[in-house]
């Protein structure tokens, strides 16, 4: 079991500047089977001298620099480490410098030259200086260099950097000629006392020279070797900038270069079979073979990684269940309105989705498409707010699963109305005359202009404007409701047919518009139709007695329809009462109000819809008569739009001349 040298061990070729220096090995037993890791550490010894890299060095120094100023001076290597590595400098005894020796961060030692005394030129003109290095073993190892002052006269102005310390960060294996860093310093000086030339400090080691380029003329470092995060974690690169003058002036800087690590690493698995081969009854935990893996890596580059393969046991989800979107109508086919937007927390295929609109409506379906790769919904034609306001369809989102699991959004599109209908005139019909009586007062309704407007909210707000009229005094149209009424009284020399052209506007953007001819004629026959109509009595209707009997009968012959009858009777009994209690109020009045307007002139024009209808009751006194038009059973299918005349309008009566001429006078 002893552990033996089998060559001569050199420290310094085996680890460089890394301290402590070790060798690691393996030591297995195998019965019973254990594993024994061990390090042999390597020390070292004072078997080098500090080496200076030239035995010479120059230095100018202007007669004008005050005490206090600084000299970096050229750094001694020691290839030992520790104790035995460079510990300090010494400087030959003279009158102007001192020594200051500094410890970096990694520990290494570098001297500056520190002017105590001011210099005189003309009382000497060149000083010889020796600085030896020491290193720290027993008996201690040194080497020295001569250094010749020169002094000159003053450039008044030292370049000045901008940073006394920069620094930067930079990736190892960077290709040669990346930037770095870019130092800048600046001379009040001019001409070439303030021309800079930016150079290595004599403190910069040499390794780092070679790692490392500056431009003189920029300031900019870049890279020139391989960097090795696993070698050098940390470059103190140390600067200088000097102008051009006869004594030019020094400035000094430091740069402080750390090199991050990348995954440049492969992990290394050194695997030891120890039993082998392995009997089939072998006891579950025996042990087999022995692994071992190591990465040269750092932080999370150096963790050896357990991969967990996916299943897909996640259903798409998506912030929101429904989607409302909201298109104006008349759009351009082909543009998209929405993005469903969903996600998969599986991998790989597990998490890769496709849209799909499901069969529904089959207006969807030919007006709607969806990119099945992003959910990108996209509009296929032109909708129109008239036709549907609505759209409603299901979006099914699937993963790439070999189960593949789906969830369905719901999405609503509601179409916009914009202002792209004119208002429709329903009445008066083209062609049609409104008669009114002479003598008839001033603000008496004479017809109503009735329109719609398909468009929805203010773009349907329809407004009337009297544009054109033969006798512009004598007829008013109303702002919103279309009523045209008598401006003044009519006297009885009035012309005897009047045109007036009304101009229908909405009030969308922009404003749409239509216009309509009305016709009114001035005519007397329409007094002696209305003392026509005043003349005709009720005539005695037998046929309800007629009816009772024969209802009567049915209920004697059918027991089985005397349930129905009885209705019916109660039914035309309710009637009866209903009309009668109806004549009997009305003889307040002489009109009654009508239904929606554009139903008054049905029996004249023939626009009648199915359930609507007029009814004339007449008065048994000789001289007095009601007209009644009755509301329709059901609402007008104009909705909303409709316009509907005022209660109790008198001017009314022109409209039922064409029924009331026709019918019979009474008996004398």
């Amino acid at each position: 079991g002893a552990l033996l040298v089998s060559e001569r061990i050199d420290r310094e070729e085996l680890c460089g500047a890394v301290s402590p220096c070790s060798l690691s090995f393996e030591i297995l037993v195998e019965n019973p089977l254990e594993l024994y890791s061990g390090v042999v550490e390597i020390q070292d010894i004072n078997d080098n001298d500090p080496v200076f890299p030239s035995n010479q060095a120059r230095l100018e120094i202007s007669e004008s620099v005050a005490p206090g100023m600084r000299f970096p001076l050229e750094s001694a290597q020691d290839p030992d480490v520790g104790i035995n590595s460079l510990q300090t400098y010494q400087l030959s005894a003279n009158p102007h410098f001192v020594l200051d020796v500094q410890t970096r961060g990694d520990g290494s030692k570098h001297a500056e030259l520190v002017l105590e005394k001011e210099l005189d030129r003309e009382e000497q003109r060149e000083l010889h200086l020796v600085l030896t290095a020491l290193d720290g073993g027993s008996p201690p190892r040194s080497a020295s260099v001569q250094i010749h002052v020169d002094v000159v006269d003053a450039n008044d102005n030292a370049p000045v950097f901008n940073h006394s310390t920069y620094k930067a960060n930079v990736r190892e294996n960077t290709p040669s000629g990346t930037l770095v860093a870019r130092i800048s310093a600046y001379d009040l000086d001019d001409g070439p006392n303030g021309d800079i030339v930016y150079s290595f400090s004599s403190h910069t080691l040499a390794k780092v020279r070679e790692l490392f380029s500056l431009d003189s003329a920029t300031g900019e470092l870049k890279v020139k070797g391989e960097l090795d995060y696993e070698e050098t974690k940390l470059y103190e690169i140390y600067l200088q900038a000097k102008d051009k003058g006869v004594v030019p002036g020094v400035a000094h800087c430091k740069v402080l270069v750390e090199v991050v690590d990348v995954n440049d690493n492969a992990p290394e698995v050194t695997v030891t079979s120890v039993y082998s081969p392995v009997p089939e009854d072998a006891a579950p935990g025996t042990v087999v073979a022995l692994l071992s893996v190591t990465d040269l890596d750092s932080g999370d580059n150096g963790l050896l990684l357990v991969q967990v393969s996916d299943v897909n046991d996640n259903a798409p989800k998506s912030l929101q269940d429904h989607y409302d979107v909201y298109v104006p109508e008349n759009n351009v086919a082909g543009i998209p309105i929405l993005n469903v937007s969903a996600t998969d927390p599986d991998l790989g295929p597990n998490s890769r989705l496709s849209y799909v609109l499901l069969q529904g409506d089959p207006a969807v379906s030919r007006l709607f498409s969806i990119n099945q790769e992003n959910g990108t919904l996209y509009l296929l034609a032109s909708l129109d707010h008239e036709d549907q306001v609505k759209f409603s369809m299901m979006v099914q989102v699937q993963d790439g699963g070999s189960l593949p699991l789906s969830t369905n959004l719901s999405v609503s599109v509601f179409v916009t109305d914009l202002n792209d209908n004119a208002p429709v005139v329903l009445y008066p019909r083209p062609n049609s005359t409104d008669v009114v009586a002479p003598g008839t007062p001033a603000r008496h309704m004479v017809t109503k202009v009735v329109a719609v407007d398909p468009d929805l909210g203010y773009n349907a707000w329809i407004s009337y404007t009297l544009l054109h009229a033969t006798d512009p005094s004598l007829f008013s149209v109303g702002l919103h409701s279309g009523e045209v009424f008598t401006a003044r009284h009519l006297r009885e020399d009035e012309t005897p047919q009047h045109t007036l052209v009304i101009l229908l506007k909405d009030h969308g953007e922009p404003v749409l518009s239509s216009s309509v001819t009305v016709t009114i004629s001035v005519d007397e026959m329409v007094k002696e139709a209305l003392i026509e109509l005043t003349d005709v009595a009720p005539a005695h209707d037998s046929r309800k007695h007629l009816t009772f009997y024969l209802i009567l009968a049915v209920i004697l012959v059918s027991a089985a329809f005397f349930i129905t009858l009885v209705s019916v009777g109660i039914f035309k009994c309710y009637k009866w009462r209903q009309s009668k209690e109806l004549f009997n109020n009305s003889r307040s009045t002489l009109y009654r109000t009508p239904g929606p307007f554009h139903h008054i002139d049905a029996v004249r024009g023939g626009f009648t819809p199915p359930n609507f209808y007029h009814q004339v009751y007449l008065t048994t006194d000789s001289r007095q008569s009601d007209v009644l038009c009755k509301k329709p059973f059901a609402s007008s299918p104009l909705g909303s739009h409709q316009n509907t005349m005022r209660n109790g309008e008198p001017g009314l009566y022109h409209q039922i001349v064409g029924t009331a001429s026709r019918l019979p006078k009474p008996a004398e």
